[in-house]
């Protein structure tokens, strides 16, 4: 079981993830032509903020300071980082490719900290919302290769 302050820092981390993971889907959200996936990606982007504010008063119950940002400040990290030369293409396969990516990133952090046996009543919150994660990343993983498989049928 990892120490108090590894604890926090595992779900610093999380935090961290998720708010990519919010701006990422926020920008997605912003920059795509099709509509339902404008919705889709808000909501996404809705899910990681409460994951965020569920994380942070986590850490701040364990009397530490919570993660308020991205793992790079101001920049898209860990998967979303091509997001923004998808939106220069101007192409919405292009932007759910790599909203794709993104959230291979999340289900990875999530996973790795489940790893760590974090205490339960932590662990329980986390893997709940791991859940809702690999949810998401498989709706959008199916997004990415219906919508690549329509585009390559198209053109036979």
């Amino acid at each position: 079981m990892p120490t108090k302050q590894e604890a926090q820092k595992i779900l610093n981390d999380l935090i961290e993830t998720c708010k990519d993971g919010e701006q990422g889907f926020k920008v997605a959200a912003e920059k795509i032509k099709d509509r339902s996936l404008k919705a889709l990606f808000e909501k996404y982007s809705w899910q990681r903020a409460q994951y965020v504010i569920e994380l942070q008063d986590l850490v701040a119950q364990m009397g530490s300071d919570p993660a308020t940002s991205g793992h790079i400040s101001g920049a898209l990290h860990r998967g979303w980082i091509n997001l923004k030369e998808a939106f220069s293409r101007n192409d919405d396969q292009a932007i759910v490719d790599e909203c794709e990516a993104g959230e291979d990133a999340a289900v990875k952090s999530y996973g790795d900290a489940l790893k760590s046996q974090l205490p339960a009543e932590i662990a329980t919150i986390v893997q709940r919302q791991y859940k809702g994660i690999q949810l998401a990343h498989a709706v959008v993983r199916d997004l990415k290769h219906g919508r690549a498989a329509t585009a390559a049928a198209t053109r036979i």
